[in-house]
């Protein structure tokens, strides 16, 4: 008799079969394919020798796609057809895009859908499809390099990357036929790539990781403990990245040229193409010339240190709030990973140096250190080292819940929860033989409604009829390794169930990541207080509905005039008590509801006894 071994999703089925798997850092200046050889992780290079890849993309009239160094090269003169820091726009939305428009220098094309689309000669273009070219180059690039196909890959992202953005990128691998076997965040691929849970002086360590790319900045804040990856908390911007670096001497150059901001696109391509440049020779110089057609001047690294001390400061802020959520002191990290080009800028070094009293690491490239993480852990998906134990425990950037009566949101999975994560949780009805629910969806970290971000609706029906409270609604949020959402509701006694999977097809807007938990706690207590005022016209709301029920149903038979005025009095203080917006006001507005309700409760009780038990034998309830 043959035996069927039975294995995990993309694990080995041969013993002795090696899949080929590797890592992807899709990168908003450049991209990285990197793979384990010979049980060694590097960077793949392509026929020239180069290993990065400029995410740039050119479309021509013919049809063809150009990728890569040959359309970087064109950038400024075929300015409308040539796309660079496509990242930035994945999973943004039309009106996300307005605060960044007049910092790209593309023609975007009227739609109905909040995808924005970028107007070429090839018609037009979303980032998504932007970055699957980009991932299709990185993809034959790897099969060419290992001689065959490729069976999944991990795909790197920012650490706050939200659910638009992760779902975009996966939505740009499908159309560049890859299976992704995870989204890994890109901090934690850097702790990969550097072994540091392999330190055997050390149980248990606490890293961080600073990783300033060319369109986002993350920090994270890491557990590593005999191969356990557990990121305490994580923050960022997902707007912040070397490109802004580039603008601020850009602005620099049209000051001293006597402009302040240039209305055209030919020239600030230019200009942002030279202001890249001379970046990067302050890597190397003090001082570097600036020229500009026939315009020219020096530039040094002192100028440079004080035009950029604002976004360092914004890359330092975070960094103390992740220490903060993280319950972390700084003293406490013992190591600080640099990752993404960027942090070559010696500015960025020095500043984040004296900041975690620490000298960082950049022993690894650090355009090369996210990919080559990515791709040890494709390795392991992969199912090629089935014997190495590596546990990659990923968290949440902010909290997740839903709206409950009144507009009120209550959190059902925390921000910094550890993914892939499953929670549930008990609502009930609001109304008598409510037979329907809307369930909303939202995410972040404030109290009521309105200040949080709508993620998803969805409705459960055939809700059974019931009175109110009696019916029990489990809400089951569930969140996978990638950091997507799925939401499934469902009616207990009858079994009735929906559910969504939260695929928004637009991302937070610039500021929005940034402010969400900032604002939380700067309105902490005004949130409490705005909750609790809530809480108690919820509970207004439910007095005077389940007083209106009764009387309807039973009034006539059990109340006097004089009582019924009595009680519609306490009624009419409840409502105006209310309408007042003071939570003591309607706190005793309740109580004497309640006081002046007790007698008709207690006749309704007795009545309801008394029809209960006529007819039965009251012997039979003797023991």
């Amino acid at each position: 008799m043959a035996l069927l071994q039975i294995s995990e999703p993309g694990m080995s089925t041969a013993p002795h079969e090696h899949r080929l798997a590797a890592g992807i850092d899709l990168g908003t200046t450049n991209s990285l394919v990197a793979a384990v050889r010979s049980g060694e992780a590097s960077t793949l290079a392509d026929e020239k020798g180069e290993h990065l890849l400029p995410s740039v993309v050119r479309y021509l009239p013919d049809g063809r796609v150009v990728v890569g160094s040959e359309a970087k090269a064109v950038e400024v003169t075929d300015l409308n057809n040539t796309i660079s820091s496509a990242k930035r726009l994945l999973g943004r939305g039309i009106d996300d895009i307005k605060t960044l428009a007049g910092r790209l220098p593309y023609e975007f094309a009227d739609s109905d859908s909040q995808v924005p689309k970028i107007h070429t000669v090839a018609g037009d273009i979303s980032a998504i499809e932007v970055s699957a070219e980009i991932l299709k180059t990185l993809k034959a690039r790897a099969e060419n390099t290992l001689g065959g196909d490729l069976k999944g890959v991990v795909i790197t992202v920012p650490a706050y990357f939200d659910d638009a953005q992760r779902q975009a990128t996966k939505d740009a691998a499908r159309l560049a036929d890859l299976t992704v076997y995870r989204l890994l965040n890109e901090p934690t691929a850097a702790a990969v790539a550097y072994g540091l849970d392999q330190d055997e002086d050390f149980d248990e360590k606490i890293i961080a990781v600073y990783d300033l790319g060319g369109g986002t900045f993350d920090i994270s804040i890491l557990r590593l403990n005999r191969g356990v990856f557990e990121v305490l908390a994580t923050g960022g911007d997902s707007a912040l990245g070397g490109d802004d670096f580039d603008h601020i001497i850009a602005e620099w150059i049209l000051q001293q040229q006597g402009e302040h901001a240039s209305n055209d696109p030919q020239k600030l391509r230019e200009v942002l193409v030279e202001a890249r440049r001379v970046k990067e020779a302050l890597s190397l110089s003090d001082t570097v010339n600036v020229s500009i057609n026939d315009w020219s001047d020096t530039f040094t690294a002192e100028q440079f240190a004080e035009l950029a001390e604002p976004l360092v400061k914004k890359t330092l802020f975070a960094c103390r709030r992740a220490l903060r959520d993280a319950d972390i002191d700084k003293d406490e990290v013992m190591d600080v990973v640099m990752v993404g080009g960027s942090t070559r800028m010696p500015i960025i070094r020095e500043r984040v140096g004296e900041f975690f009293a620490r000298p960082p690491l950049v022993d690894i490239d650090p355009d090369k250190v996210v990919a080559v993480g990515a791709a040890i852990q494709a390795d392991l998906l992969a199912g090629n080292k089935p014997d190495t134990e590596m546990l990659l425990l990923d968290v949440i950037p902010l909290s997740l819940g839903l709206e409950t009566y009144g507009g009120l949101v209550e959190k059902v999975i925390a921000r910094n929860t550890t993914i892939p994560i499953t929670r549930a949780q008990e609502f009930t009805t609001f109304k008598d033989s409510q037979n329907a629910m809307t369930i909303h969806v939202l995410q972040g970290e404030r109290e009521t409604v309105e200040e949080n971000r709508s993620l998803a609706k969805f409705t459960l029906r055939d809700i059974p009829p019931m009175v109110a409270g009696a019916a029990r609604i489990k809400v089951t949020f569930q969140v996978d390794a990638d950091g997507l959402l799925n939401v499934t509701a469902e009616e207990e006694t009858t079994g009735a169930k929906s559910s969504i999977e939260v695929k928004p097809s637009y991302g937070l807007s610039d500021t929005e990541i940034e402010t969400m938990i900032t604002d939380s706690m700067v309105n902490a207590k005004a949130d409490m207080e705005a909750r609790k005022l809530r809480e108690q016209q919820v509970e207004a709301d439910r007095t005077i509905e389940a007083l209106d029920s009764a009387m309807q149903s039973d009034a006539d038979t059990l109340l006097s005039d004089d009582e019924r005025n009595v009680l519609l009095k306490a009624r009419e203080a409840l409502v105006l008590a209310k309408e007042s917006a003071n939570t003591d006001s309607i706190k005793d507005a309740i109580k004497a509801m309640e006081t002046a309700a007790e007698f008709y409760v207690a006749r309704r009780m007795d009545g309801n006894i008394r029809t209960a038990m006529a007819g039965q034998n009251i012997d039979k309830f003797k023991e």
